[in-house]
């Protein structure tokens, strides 16, 4: 019962150190500086748009297509 109370007590104190912990390492960090752009960027995710929205398109036409004729 000992063991179990102070494992618990340990856990709660860590728990609750870590965000603090956490932000304090960050607020030492800094960004570099960009010294300039990627030639790629944004060009691979337009890309990636175009081709989800052509197969939400191809799907929705394929799913809606009816091979059967209306009348008899």
């Amino acid at each position: 019962m000992r063991l179990k109370t102070v494992s618990l007590a340990a856990a709660v104190a860590a728990l609750s150190a870590a965000p603090i912990a956490a932000q304090a390492a960050s607020a030492a960090r800094d960004a570099a500086p960009v010294s300039g752009e990627s030639e790629l960027g944004g060009g691979t995710s337009q890309l990636a748009i175009i081709a989800v929205v052509a197969a939400v398109i191809a799907g929705g036409i394929l799913l809606t297509e009816d091979d059967e004729p209306l009348s008899p």
